[in-house]
């Protein structure tokens, strides 16, 4: 490692030194980034779950992201202020079928959604996780989905269809994992028993924040800029978050070596990407926090002999549900497959 890549390094863990463990614990894990609902961290495990079992489970998928986006929204609702009549208007207007709530048009896909609930899919039942959650919101002075009734509904499901246990199990490392952010949800929804899985992060406090949460997990201290790992050891690699935050020849070599280290696929989420030729740079203290180039990029990603396909959140989800209200239009997810 090159002399500018351990400055930077320093500089990353001076930035994240500076929070208590507590902060980092509750960090990413709350809000539309609850990786329950966020749809990046539902499109990773999808990826995961595919990869590990072999088995496709797509409308069991489609349904979950709906629970997502119709979640998200009913955060951003909280957020931007509604308390417990809104949330009671709003349920009542769900029931009539209607598509606003007293005057408040409602997205969409909530009104089709709620009518479809609960549906039948092969070999199980989604339940109505909509009803007993508005009408938990409607009695509640300080409404917030950490605890609420419903919540957990797609995690229940995935426990009973991921409940046998592998005899071989798919090798994941996660870059930058925080404090077990994404691996929280793996563990609740029984994705974790079919991996072998081993996370990193530069953070200490992340790290121990981790371990003690999941004490039979492996989580260690690591630098994506020289991660300790063999060539091609881990099946399916992936990170959210990071590289914006690093400069452009920490991302290069980010890059290279979360290349380096997959033997079959690389997931990597973003969440400020322009359709731009070139990335702005902007330093902030001690990172960065840039937008980046979706053909930088991918180029980059290329150039290590992966194959590239690059999901806009944004337009996958117009697409797919109609839903033109996500909380983040700059988000991407670049996926890299190596052939065989």
């Amino acid at each position: 490692m090159n002399d500018a890549l351990k400055s930077e390094t320093r500089r990353l863990e001076q930035s994240w030194d500076r929070h208590d463990e507590r902060w980092l614990q509750d960090y990413l894990v709350g809000s539309v980034e609850d990786p329950r609902l966020n749809v990046q961290s539902v499109l990773t495990r999808h990826f995961l779950i595919e990869a590990a079992t072999g088995l496709r489970w797509a409308g069991l998928m489609e349904a979950e992201l709906r629970f997502a986006i119709c979640l998200t929204w009913l955060v951003k609702q909280i957020e931007l202020g509604a308390g417990p009549e809104d949330f009671a208007a709003i349920r009542h207007a769900l029931a009539r079928g209607a598509d606003n709530a007293e005057g408040t048009p409602l997205p969409v896909y909530l009104t089709p959604t709620r009518a479809g609930l609960p549906a039948d899919l092969p070999g199980l039942r989604v339940p109505d996780y909509l009803e007993p959650l508005l009408g938990w919101l409607a009695e509640q002075p300080n409404p917030g989905l950490a605890r609420a009734p419903g919540t957990g509904a797609f995690a229940a499901l995935w426990r009973r269809q991921l409940a046998s246990r592998p005899t071989d199990r798919l090798r994941v490392l996660e870059a930058a994992c925080g404090s077990a952010n994404d691996f929280r949800a793996m563990v609740d929804c029984g994705l974790a028993d079919w991996l072998d899985y081993r996370g990193f992060d530069l953070c200490a406090k992340n790290v121990a924040n981790a371990r003690r949460l999941f004490p039979e997990a492996r989580f260690e201290i690591a630098n994506v800029f020289a991660i300790p790992a063999e060539d091609r050891a881990h099946d399916f690699v992936f990170t959210h978050d990071l590289l914006e935050h690093l400069s452009p020849e920490g991302r290069r070599q980010a890059l290279r070596e979360l290349c380096r280290v997959t033997r079959r696929a690389l997931s990597i989420g973003c969440f400020n990407m322009h359709e731009e030729a070139a990335s702005i740079i902007r330093p902030v203290e001690n990172y960065h926090w840039n937008t980046l180039s979706v053909a930088e990029v991918r180029a980059e990603i290329e150039a290590h002999g992966l194959r590239v396909q690059v999901i806009n959140i944004a337009a996958f989800l117009e697409a797919a549900f109609g839903c033109t209200d996500t909380h983040n239009r700059k988000a991407y997810t670049l996926r890299g497959y190596r052939d065989p």
